[in-house]
């Protein structure tokens, strides 16, 4: 008897509970459709300054193109999360239920495919321009340094070519006083050394030429980069700017490809090839042949020394070529669609909002999926009779008197004890007899 009462008392609060639920249910359910429709709409609004955006007429068929997109976005979410919001909390069988969790989650990631990145782009799409701005701009400032970088350390060779000639130069002025072959003049020997001499005082000429158009040429390179940091961060539609951004780029580009040409690495190895390899022998004028073949020994020594300083010098320009050059880097023009999603990283508070404000409405079908299941846990096992409110046994007996009041004058027992005349009758029948 104590474990009926018990039970009885459990049945009527999870009753009650479930009453409660449902009259809280009914009034949330009362301004559920114009809240789904409020963000539906706010979802349309920047779904549109995003589509704006992709388009590059600004002509009245596009401003309608990009309307009609919108509206059917706003159409499609409210339609959609309806569908959820009433048969989702609705099923029961769990077949249903991961049916309906799976078409939940098919149409959430069409909504961030029609929808959501058009939202980011409107919120965020002008300052992911800026970041793609910024980040080209650092592109090119390393493309710079690094031309810059090889054509110095090219422009390092002339120290080089100074030492080489310095070296042939006082290897002259021995042999001018007789220190090399013994025979003091301006013979063959000192003409050779004064060959090599005066073709590295030639190339280092050359090279010291260069330098102020290297110095100019990065000086103007930063002035552009400087010139287009600007542009990153100054006021105005960025459209306007990345305009002006790409012509600054284009100018940037040339003057790293001058650096690049100014790099004297090649004409020093090849000079060096050349230093050994084209040597114009002079002819020997020593009086007798013992000053002829002191001549040609020492001549052959510094043909071995002259490809030792062609080598070594080769050897630094060949370094010098073989630093990595400088990244190819060209400014691509992007749409703010385009520059959220690939900086998105960098815009995640964008990205949130812009896919919460189309997929909030999963949060409110879970709450009344949720609430539903508690609602029928409540009424699990409770007979029909004690379901019922004091509102509802009021009806129920003004139907009854109802359904009285249309009856015919013949009383309701009476009506219950007469005889059904269509039932078949119980008295016997005789086979014999055939049918009337």
């Amino acid at each position: 008897m104590d474990e009926t009462m018990e039970t009885s008392r459990i049945e009527a609060r999870g009753l009650r509970q479930s009453r409660e639920i449902e009259a809280h249910l009914a009034w949330l359910d009362s301004f559920t459709g114009t809240a789904l429709g409020v963000l539906s709409v706010a979802s349309g609004i920047y779904t549109y300054l995003g589509v704006s955006s992709l388009l590059d007429d600004t002509g009245a068929l596009s401003v309608f193109a990009a309307m009609a997109y919108s509206i059917a976005v706003s159409v499609g979410i409210f339609v959609f999360w309806s569908y959820m919001l009433r048969l989702l909390p609705a099923v029961r069988s769990a077949a249903s239920r991961i049916g309906l969790l799976a078409s939940m989650g098919l149409g959430s990631l069409a909504i961030v495919a029609m929808s959501s990145w058009l939202n980011a782009a409107a919120l965020a799409g002008a300052a992911a321009v800026e970041q793609h701005l910024a980040t080209t701009v650092q592109d090119y400032q390393g493309a710079l340094e690094r031309a810059n970088i090889i054509a110095v350390s090219a422009q390092g060779l002339g120290r080089d070519v100074a030492r080489v000639r310095t070296s042939f130069e006082d290897l002259g002025e021995q042999e001018a006083s007789g220190g090399l072959s013994g025979f003091a003049g301006r013979g063959a020997v000192f003409r050779l050394l004064r060959q090599k001499s005066d073709e590295l005082t030639a190339l280092e000429a050359q090279i010291a030429s260069q330098q102020p158009l290297l110095d100019a040429a990065f000086a103007e390179g930063n002035a552009t980069l400087s010139r287009m940091r600007a542009l990153t961060v100054a006021p105005g539609p960025v459209e306007t700017r990345a305009v002006e951004f790409s012509e600054e780029a284009v100018r940037l580009a040339g003057v790293i490809t001058t650096l690049r040409q100014l790099s004297v690495a090649p004409l020093v190895a090849r000079a060096a090839r050349d230093l050994s390899a084209s040597v114009v022998l002079p002819q020997l004028d020593g009086g007798d042949d013992a000053a002829r073949s002191g001549q040609q020994a020492t001549i052959d020594s510094v043909l071995t020394v002259l490809g030792q300083r062609a080598q070594t010098l080769g050897s630094a320009a060949e370094a010098v070529i073989a630093m990595p050059p400088p990244p190819d880097t060209t400014y691509t023009p992007i749409s703010a669609a385009d520059a959220v999603i690939l900086y998105a990283r960098n815009f995640v508070p964008s990205w949130a909002g812009a896919i919460a404000i189309d997929l909030l409405p999963a949060v409110l079908v879970l709450i009344v999926s949720v609430a539903q299941a508690a609602v029928r846990s409540g009424r699990e096992g409770v007979a029909v009779e004690d379901q019922m409110t004091l509102a509802e046994l009021r009806g129920a007996l003004i139907a009854l008197r109802e359904i009285e009041a249309i009856t015919p004058a013949a009383p309701i027992d009476a009506l219950r004890e007469a005889p059904d005349e269509t039932a078949p009758s119980s008295r016997p029948v005789d086979l014999a007899r055939p049918a009337e």
